[in-house]
C-alpha cells in the first residue's frame, strides 16, 4: 500500500470552476481505481464530505486558506511539506499545477495551460508575478506533468524546456449532467431564462481572457443588422475587474436582450446549455475549453475561436472564428440563427466528436502514471 497526498484545495462545494471540475472528475475515479492505496486529501479550509469519494480517502485541513500569493507560498512550501512528512507520503499529486519547492517527496502535477505567460495583461500583477516566477520551477520539480490538450503540451515544452516524454495529455470531458433535452424541457427552460425566446449561451467566468467585450459587440451588431429575436444568456460569475466589457455593455443598443444568469448549478447549466440554439465561446485563449464538449453532449452547435486549443477540441464540429474579428463572430451567429441545416450538421458532427473525450479514460491514464512512481 502506498500513501498518496493530493492537493484538493479547489474542491469547493457549489463553486467548482474548470480546475475544480477536473479535480473532482479525475479524483472520484482515481481513488476507486486504486483501492490498494491510501489517499490523503489536503484541503485548505473546512471541506464537504461529498468530496471524500471512498473509504480509502482521508480528508485533512491544512492551514492557512490559500486566498492570495503570499498564502500560496506558505501553504505549498511550509504547510504541505509538514503534512507530507506527518502522513509518511510516498507521492504528492497536484491537479492545479502548484507544487512544493521544499520537499523531497515525489510530485506529479497537472498544468492546464500557460495563459498567464501569453496574456499577462489578463491577470492581476501580483498573481502574474507568482505564476511567472514559480511555474517554471514547478515544471522542473515535477516527476511528471499532465496537461489537458496537445496544444498545452507543446506550450509547456516550448516555454519551460520540458522534455516531451515527461508530459502526458489527459483530455477534459463533460459530466453526465450534459445531455440533449426533449422539446418540452427546452420550452420550460427558455421560459425560465428568456421568457420563451431562443438564445445563444455563453458558459464560463466573465473574464477578460474570455473575450466578453467582443462577444457583446458582435451580439449588438447581430441584433442591429438582422433584427433577430435571439437573446444572449451569459452563465458565470465575474472574475477579476474587466472595465472594457463593462463599458461595452453600458453602450450596447440591445443590452435588454442580454441576460446575466450568474453562476448556475450543474443541472441548471446543463439545461441552459441544452435549450440554447448554440454555444458562443470565443475566448482568446484556452488550455482546453470544457463548454465546447458540454455543448456537443447536449446536442448543441458551437461557435468557438480558431486559436490555442479550441480547434483541437472542436475539430470539424463547430464554426471557428477569429476572436479579434467582431464581424466574423456576428456572421457566425447569423448563420446558426437562420440555417437549421447547418445546425443539424454541426450537431451530428459533435455527436461523433464527443466520443474522444472521456473522464474514465483520462483517469485511467493518470492512475497508470502515478503507479509508475510508487
Amino acid at each position: 500500500m502506498a500513501i498518496i497526498a493530493v492537493n484538493t484545495r479547489l474542491l469547493l462545494k457549489d463553486k467548482l470552476e474548470g480546475i475544480g471540475v477536473y479535480s473532482q472528475e479525475i479524483l472520484s475515479r482515481l481513488v476507486k481505481l486504486n483501492p490498494q492505496h491510501r489517499f490523503i486529501f489536503l484541503f485548505d479550509r473546512n471541506y464537504n464530505t461529498d468530496f471524500i469519494y471512498s473509504d480509502n480517502v482521508t480528508g485533512v485541513v491544512v492551514h492557512p486558506p490559500t486566498r492570495h500569493p503570499l498564502l500560496w507560498q506558505i501553504w505549498f512550501n511550509w504547510s504541505v511539506p509538514s503534512a507530507l512528512k506527518k502522513y509518511k507520503t510516498d507521492l504528492f499529486f497536484s491537479p492545479d499545477g502548484y507544487l512544493s519547492l521544499r520537499t523531497n517527496v515525489k510530485q506529479v502535477s497537472v498544468i492546464h495551460d500557460l495563459n498567464f505567460e501569453l496574456y499577462p495583461e489578463f491577470v492581476p500583477k501580483n498573481i502574474y508575478r507568482y505564476y511567472h516566477k514559480n511555474f517554471p520551477l514547478f515544471a522542473q520539480k515535477a516527476q511528471h506533468i499532465f496537461t489537458v490538450s496537445g496544444f498545452s503540451k507543446k506550450e509547456i515544452e516550448r516555454l519551460y524546456q520540458v522534455d516531451s516524454d515527461k508530459i502526458t495529455v489527459t483530455y477534459n470531458a463533460a459530466s453526465n449532467h450534459f445531455k440533449p433535452l426533449d422539446v418540452e424541457t427546452k420550452v420550460k427552460v427558455r421560459k425560465q431564462f428568456t421568457n420563451g425566446a431562443p438564445y445563444f449561451v455563453y458558459a464560463g467566468s466573465l473574464h477578460q481572457r474570455k473575450n466578453i467585450a467582443n462577444m457583446l459587440l458582435a451580439y449588438d451588431a447581430f441584433k442591429r443588422q438582422f433584427q433577430s429575436p435571439v437573446k444572449l444568456l451569459l452563465a458565470g460569475n465575474k472574475m477579476f475587474a474587466d472595465e472594457q466589457s463593462d463599458a461595452v455593455y453600458e453602450n450596447m443598443h440591445y443590452k435588454e436582450s442580454v441576460i446575466f444568469a450568474g453562476r448556475l448549478s450543474d443541472t441548471a447549466m446543463s439545461e441552459a446549455m441544452g435549450a440554447s440554439i448554440a454555444l458562443l465561446y470565443v475566448s482568446f485563449f484556452e488550455g482546453f475549453g470544457i463548454p465546447i464538449v458540454e455543448a456537443m453532449n447536449c446536442g448543441v452547435p458551437v461557435i468557438t475561436s480558431n486559436t490555442s486549443s479550441m480547434p483541437e477540441v472542436a475539430g470539424d464540429a463547430a464554426i471557428l472564428v477569429n476572436p479579434n474579428n467582431v464581424s466574423e463572430i456576428t456572421q457566425a451567429m447569423h448563420q446558426l440563427a437562420t440555417q437549421k441545416e447547418l445546425r443539424d450538421t454541426l450537431i451530428e458532427k459533435g455527436n461523433e466528436r464527443k466520443k474522444i473525450f472521456s473522464w474514465d479514460e483520462s483517469a485511467q491514464k493518470v492512475s497508470m502514471v502515478l503507479n509508475n512512481f510508487l
